[in-house]
């Protein structure tokens, strides 16, 4: 199994938003999960505006990240539309929360 190149991507927590930056792909997915996590409680919103594009590896870190947030009482919203969320969305059945219709 190949290892993922290392990524430019990054986070950092801003009052109640996670904001994302760089191209969220498997390596930044691998990259970022634990402190994402971590920074996860209290979080509101999801903010992709500098988000160059989303891979199926990002697509899945964001829905997780959403998931465990409203498993927390949160409703998050996701801000921006980088290359890729709109059609992965499509292509899962995710809500624009990022969450599984019912």
């Amino acid at each position: 199994m190949a290892v993922p190149a290392a990524s430019d991507a990054h986070i950092r927590r801003d009052g109640d938003a996670l904001v994302f930056a760089g191209a969220l792909d498997r390596a930044a997915a691998a990259a970022l999960w634990a402190q994402a996590a971590a920074q996860l409680p209290g979080v509101q919103r999801f903010v992709l505006t500098n988000v160059t594009t989303v891979d199926s590896a990002g697509l899945a870190l964001l829905a997780e990240l959403a998931a465990r947030a409203r498993a927390a009482g949160a409703v998050p919203r996701v801000e921006g539309q980088p290359a890729g969320l709109a059609d992965l969305q499509a292509a899962y059945r995710l809500t624009p929360e990022l969450d599984f219709p019912a």
